[in-house]
């Protein structure tokens, strides 16, 4: 907040906000990030064909989330945002309750796994 002026308006919402945020931040590296006296002694793990395979399968992952059908793409793409958005979140953005949130996700889930099999039996 360096580049307001002033406190924010809503300072116990706003501290609240910044900790959910540093948690979320915190617990999503620590599912990527090891310790360096962990790691393997050689590169060939995170190598660079290694990254490469992960780019390619990732832009694939994207590519099928685009194709699929109704309010999916968005549900899916929220759900994938590196955000870490909550369920409360993701309903509020996409105007459907939040108890709709499951299924919907359950359903899109289905219709993804569907696109991707050809692609994974291919390989």
């Amino acid at each position: 907040r360096l580049d307001t002026t002033g406190p924010p308006a809503d300072p116990h919402g706003w501290v609240r906000r910044a900790v959910r945020s540093e948690a979320r931040r915190s617990r999503r590296r620590a599912r990527v990030e090891q310790p360096y006296a962990t790691e393997p002694a050689d590169d060939s793990g995170s190598g660079p064909e290694q990254r490469t395979m992960t780019a390619l399968r990732r832009r694939e992952l994207h590519a099928a989330v685009r194709r699929l059908p109704g309010r999916c793409p968005r549900l899916m793409a929220a759900l994938l945002s590196p955000e870490d958005l909550t369920y409360q979140e993701i309903a509020g953005e996409l105007g459907i309750s939040q108890g709709s949130l499951g299924p919907e996700r359950s359903r899109c889930l289905g219709c993804l796994r569907r696109l991707l099999t050809p692609e994974v039996a291919a390989r």
